[in-house]
């Protein structure tokens, strides 16, 4: 219909018979069209989502006041396309192909599903939901409480990606190392660190570096590392070993935080955080995978 409006909108309602048959009467007197629906229950009280069609000119003003003549509270009303018209399980699974083809993407996936953003948004009141894949924090942020029965969607997306990496490490401890070139006859790296800079020295050769680079733009106590290992010495454990040393070092230069950034299809970045021992958030935007890591309360480095 030309110059219809969508809108998606959550609401509180009683949980008492009745309830959705009053705002379906208030709707269809308003000339508005209930689309969609989701619902998620609670003890007392109903959170409802609905994809609302109504007339050329409504407001979000109008579609509250809607809403309060059948009952509704605790109103978030947002603007919409045809986007929202999506099915939901539709959407639930393809997410989970998603993230079975590729865990790395799970931040961006679930912040999509639930159309949160990663970044919570400065000076707004919103809730977080926060994940935990593997030792890894995951935070999703928006302006529309989360409910109950979200947190149990987001938790199972979760209990996914865990089993994915899960039999990604029991698969690479039974697969065999493919022959790669040997660089001396040593094997276990001296770390040297010059400046802002380690090295991973195998029989004086440079087998991998770390640098901890300049601060990001937003926050001057988060630095950027790179780390960069041979390929023929990777899956060693020595970009663990860089890792490690090098967050020390961003830490005994200042830094409360350091950030890595790797394309989002590196599947090697998460299990080298999780082999140092080390927390941290990821995000994913775009082809771009970001790693943040506290290093305030590590031990200073041995120089």
């Amino acid at each position: 219909m030309a110059g219809t409006m969508l809108w998606r909108v959550r609401t509180t309602l009683p949980d008492r018979p009745g309830t959705l048959a009053a705002l379906a009467q208030r709707c269809g007197e308003a000339g508005v069209n209930i689309l969609g629906m989701q619902i998620f229950p609670g003890l007392d009280e109903v959170t409802d989502e609905f994809v609302l069609r109504t007339p050329p000119g409504w407001s979000d003003l109008r579609v509250a006041e809607l809403l309060a003549s059948a009952g509704g509270c605790d109103m978030v009303i947002q603007p919409a396309n045809e986007a929202a018209l999506a099915d939901q399980p539709t959407r639930y699974v393809q997410a989970a192909r998603h993230v079975l083809e590729r865990p790395m993407s799970f931040p961006e996936v679930v912040a999509q599903l639930f159309d949160a953003e990663a970044e919570a948004p400065p000076g707004v009141v919103h809730d977080t939901m926060e994940l935990r894949v593997a030792d890894v924090d995951v935070q999703l942020h928006r302006t529309a409480p989360f409910t109950a029965t979200e947190h149990a969607r987001g938790s199972a997306m979760a209990d996914l990606v865990n089993d994915v990496l899960d039999r990604s490490r029991e698969s690479a401890a039974i697969g065999t190392t493919p022959p790669v070139r040997r660089l001396g006859t040593g094997s276990t790296p001296d770390l040297v660190v010059s400046g802002e800079t380690v090295t991973a020295l195998i029989d004086g050769v440079a087998v991998g570096i770390g640098e901890v680079l300049g601060a990001t733009e937003d926050d001057e106590n988060v630095r950027i590392v790179n780390l960069r290992v041979d390929p023929a010495w990777q899956r060693r454990g020595i970009g663990t070993r860089l890792l490690v040393d090098t967050a020390k070092l961003a830490h005994m230069l200042g830094a409360d935080e350091i950030l890595l950034t790797t394309q989002s299809d590196n599947q090697a970045v998460l299990p080298m955080v999780l082999a140092a021992g080390m927390r941290g958030r990821i995000r994913m935007a775009g082809d771009l995978l970001t790693v943040k890591v506290p290093v305030r309360d590590l031990k200073p480095l041995d120089r």
